[in-house]
């Protein structure tokens, strides 16, 4: 009786079904690889993260009430000032911002501030936020020109914002970007008016 002996034949066969998963396995490896790679280039060409632009539309007096104390050479003075900004989104991944922060300064001093909600702008999105802001009259007092500013039917305000958020690119990969607003502006206290608002735009990513 012959006895033929297949142990050549399975030999072959054997290391072929064990070189067929580490193949599988390598070409997910490679794919993912691949995948990431894509997404990293999107991620600085197509979806390269923009500056937000944030734009003063309009300030205006909500209310103004002033004394002068000639005796005492002192001022009273309560003033709100209404500020319509608007945040354009130009990125094509949403932006997302935390609590901002708007202040009112007077010849370099914070006499006024308010907070600018958290939220969310879709691409190409622009949003209308509305700011009021404030007077503190403790804080004018201290301040010994305030007395001739108002004396003198003119009081010089500044009004500075603050954003600050992150885009996210394929919600994978994310950018910081801050945006600020600066406005200088006359205040024509006896008249109860505005003029000359010139403001300066700065973002960063």
């Amino acid at each position: 009786m012959d006895i033929v002996s297949s142990t050549k034949d399975e030999k072959p066969m054997s290391a072929s079904r064990s070189r067929k998963p580490r193949n599988i396995c390598l070409a997910v490896i490679l794919g993912l690889i691949g995948v990431a790679i894509v997404m990293v280039i999107l991620g600085f060409t197509v979806f390269k993260p923009k500056h937000a632009v944030t734009k003063v539309d309009s300030i205006g007096l909500k209310d103004v009430k002033v004394s002068l104390d000639v005796l005492r050479v002192s001022v009273h003075l309560n003033l709100t000032l209404d500020v319509d900004v608007s945040v354009k989104n130009p990125n094509r991944a949403g932006f997302k911002y935390g609590t901002g922060s708007a202040l009112l300064k007077y010849r370099g001093e914070t006499v006024g501030e308010a907070s600018i909600p958290a939220g969310d702008i879709s691409p190409g999105e622009t949003i209308g936020v509305n700011l009021t802001l404030a007077i503190l009259a403790d804080r004018l007092l201290s301040n010994s020109n305030a007395y001739s500013d108002v004396a003198s039917g003119t009081l010089p305000l500044n009004t500075y914002t603050v954003m600050s958020g992150r885009v996210y690119i394929l919600k994978v990969i994310k950018h910081h970007l801050v945006s600020y607003t600066s406005c200088d502006l006359i205040i024509k206290v006896f008249n109860r008016t505005v003029s000359n608002s010139v403001c300066k735009y700065k973002s960063k990513l």
